[in-house]
């Protein structure tokens, strides 16, 4: 900017210089309305963080401290049962809790790890995920469609966290059907990115609580239906976003959802080839 004034000063094309100066003043707006987006999603994330922290870390807190004063009362009377029961409940607390810790844990990590940007193929990593999965629940049948050569540019080991933690979602919430179906594929988004899905038929959510999908320990059902922490989609949101993507989601309850996804312009992602 300095330079630029010197210029203006020195007598250069007045029009030239205007130019110059809207071009500049254009790239400092988008570099403030960015900034301002990562401050507005710092806030939400602080405000998801301490729901979290209130929320689900207090429940297992209460039932220690429940049965740790159930424990006193059976130790008293000299009921051994009782009190290896106790012993147990409050054991499965602090490993709800330990897990709790770890998932906050494995998602800041995400905002601080390096990346090394190179050629991955999505389907590939979607075909190893399923494989994983159908060795660990072989009596499942599920058809899988895997679109070939889904190829992007971005850090392996973060899209294959990606992917993992999609094809795990699409895999459980379809465990109810009877003829379960997944896809994973691409399409052309109305500006023209590629943005890539994986659909299931399974479960499905209400679209009213869709904005709470990707918030961390968020869950759309019950732990007793489908157990897990809820933090999944939200280390999906992360890497895509470490990738300058978007990510949403659409599904209809009781019949699939989709999640969409898209990481970075059509241009980077044609490099990727």
């Amino acid at each position: 900017m300095a330079a630029l004034l010197a210029q203006i000063r020195e007598g250069s094309d007045p029009a030239a210089a205007e130019q110059e100066i809207l071009r500049i003043t254009g790239l400092l707006e988008d570099e403030l309305n960015q900034r301002s987006a990562d401050m507005a999603l710092a806030r939400k994330e602080l405000e998801n963080f301490s729901y979290s922290v209130s929320h689900d870390l207090r429940a297992p807190l209460s039932t220690i401290d429940g049965f740790s004063r159930l424990l006193e009362g059976a130790v008293t009377s000299g009921n051994a049962e009782r009190s290896k029961h106790y012993l147990q409940r409050i054991r499965l607390g602090v490993g709800n809790i330990n897990e709790l810790i770890a998932a906050l844990l494995a998602v800041s990590r995400l905002l601080r790890a390096p990346m090394t940007l190179q050629a991955v193929d999505l389907g590939a990593l979607a075909l190893e995920a399923f494989a994983v999965l159908r060795q660990a629940d072989a009596e499942r049948v599920v058809q899988i469609n895997v679109q070939p050569s889904l190829v992007v540019r971005g850090d392996p080991a973060l899209l294959k966290q990606m992917v993992d933690h999609l094809a795990g979602n699409a895999w459980k919430f379809s465990s109810k059907k009877d003829s379960a179906q997944i896809a994973v594929g691409c399409q052309t988004g109305p500006a023209g990115e590629t943005v890539y899905f994986f659909r299931d038929n399974g479960a499905g959510f209400d679209m009213a609580y869709a904005e709470k999908l990707f918030g961390i320990f968020q869950r759309m059902h019950v732990s007793s239906d489908f157990p897990g922490l809820g933090a999944g989609l939200t280390t999906v949101q992360r890497i895509v976003m470490r990738h300058g993507g978007r990510v949403w989601a659409q599904a209809v309850q009781a019949q699939g959802a989709t999640i969409y996804f898209t990481l970075a312009k059509p241009a980077a992602n044609a490099a990727a080839g």
